[in-house]
């Protein structure tokens, strides 16, 4: 079996022009492992698959529950899907050791599978004599690579949070503003007043007087009002400055996918879904013979 031409699942799906299709296609990355007897081993980190279907081959798995630092290449064969991970109900700590340690951008070679597939069916690394724990060659691929019996479609959806940001700031204060204003004023002043009679019956002066010559004058003071303009300040309104919250709603818009089951099928199948509702695409196979 050649092993140059398989890819990171991760790899793949990254590629947005490539449409995922084909059996057991789905992504286990970040779910817990479990080896032998129920113990975590560490985690799903990736898997490989053949890019021509996207068919899962391996998992990739970091052992780090068991070792300080390794990662592995499983058949995804050994491993059995739950809701709480992924469990490798015969994989041992012992052949985990023994298993060779894969490096993220390396291609696993021929050499790499074959190596880990005597240990993993229970060969001697070091000979070809076979033992009452091996398993025969031909029956452990079949079971090594047999497509997963669960399949967990997924789909996203749209998680909203919030953030406080300072939206703006307001600032008050105050400014004089001035206006023209004119009031009328009653003010009081004095005038003089002069009241001129006429004697009919004249009277002669006594003495002798001569005209002009005691030059008389009065003098008569006159007082009037003048206005003397001040200014006063008074209150004419009070602002109170708070804050109040509002709530609005608003609409976020984002495209969101989601996995749907893709069934190939190739020969007289019949297909029996159960109580629970599919998606079925039908291949190019299926409508040629139909025609």
């Amino acid at each position: 079996m050649t092993q140059g031409n398989l890819i990171r699942l991760s790899d793949l799906s990254s590629d947005q022009s490539y449409g995922l299709s084909g059996e057991g296609v789905y992504n286990p990355s970040g779910n817990a492992a479990y080896g032998q007897g129920g113990d975590k081993i560490g985690t799903v980190r990736d898997a490989l698959v053949d890019p021509g279907t996207g068919r899962i081959r391996y998992l990739i798995l970091d052992v780090g529950g068991w070792f300080s630092s390794k990662e592995v290449v499983v058949p995804v064969g050994h491993a059995r899907f739950a809701d709480d991970g992924v469990y490798f109900d015969n994989l041992t700590k012992d052949q985990v050791r023994d298993m060779s340690e894969y490096r993220q951008g390396e291609t696993y070679t021929d050499q790499s599978f074959e190596s880990n597939e005597r240990v993993l069916r229970g060969a001697s690394t070091t000979g070809t004599t076979s033992t009452t724990t091996q398993m025969d060659q031909a029956t452990y691929r079949e079971q090594a690579f047999r497509t997963p019996d669960r399949l967990q479609l997924l789909e996203e959806r749209l998680m909203v949070n919030k953030e406080r940001f300072q939206a703006g700031s307001v600032e008050i204060g105050k400014r004089v503003e001035t206006h023209q204003e004119t009031l009328s004023v009653p003010l009081q002043r004095e005038e003089v007043v002069i009241e001129r009679h006429a004697v009919t019956d004249g009277r002669p002066v006594e003495g002798n007087v001569t005209l002009g010559a005691g030059n008389e004058t009065l003098r008569v003071d006159l007082e009037a009002e003048r206005a003397q303009v001040a200014k006063q300040a008074y209150v004419t309104e009070e602002v109170e400055i708070g804050k109040r919250t509002v709530t609005e709603t608003q609409q976020v818009t984002e495209t969101v996918g989601r996995e749907v089951l893709e069934v190939n099928k190739t020969g007289d199948v019949e297909m029996n879904s159960g109580t629970t509702t599919t998606s079925t695409t039908t291949t190019d196979t299926d409508r040629n013979r139909r025609s």
